[in-house]
């Protein structure tokens, strides 16, 4: 059973990060990209970033349980934990804060589009914001992948 939670481990990381890189940085510029429509690409997009949001929450929650229970008390000193911990700090403020504040733009803006609407600039702003998040949520994945062994020592 200990191998397996290693493996388990180690899956979850680059089922996490992999995910984080093919949404953000693949298949929503894709999307934006082929689709004509912009509103919809936008939606489906959302869509996408929502699941590896609740994706990254539930790695995070193994991820954290795992290194407390694999290092006991040493877990806090370890870089990997805080990489991990940080990016669920990320993830939820993605999730439950920024998230929400374009949602409610968007209801907001009806029965305009909100890119149509004079509520534009500010959800550009907080789009910025969400990008800027989700991109160092991205290069600390990275990290992450690449000190995970430092995790099962």
């Amino acid at each position: 059973m200990h191998r397996f939670a290693e493996h388990l481990y180690s899956i979850l990381i680059s089922l996490w990060v992999g995910a984080l890189w093919a949404i953000g940085y693949l298949a929503a510029p894709t999307l934006f990209h082929v689709l004509g429509d912009r509103t919809l690409a936008g939606r489906v997009a959302g869509e996408m970033f929502a699941y590896v949001g609740w994706l990254g929450i539930a790695v995070a929650a193994y991820l954290l349980v795992f290194l407390a229970l694999r290092k006991n008390g040493a877990a806090f000193k370890s870089s990997v934990f805080w990489l991990v911990f940080f990016m669920l700090l990320l993830t939820v403020a993605g999730q439950f804060g920024v998230q929400p504040i374009l949602a409610q733009m968007k209801m907001d803006s009806l029965p305009r589009e909100v890119m149509e609407s004079a509520l534009r600039d500010r959800f550009m702003v907080w789009h910025g914001v969400s990008s800027v998040v989700y991109l160092i949520q991205s290069v600390l994945g990275i990290l992450l992948v690449t000190l995970q062994g430092r995790g099962l020592r």
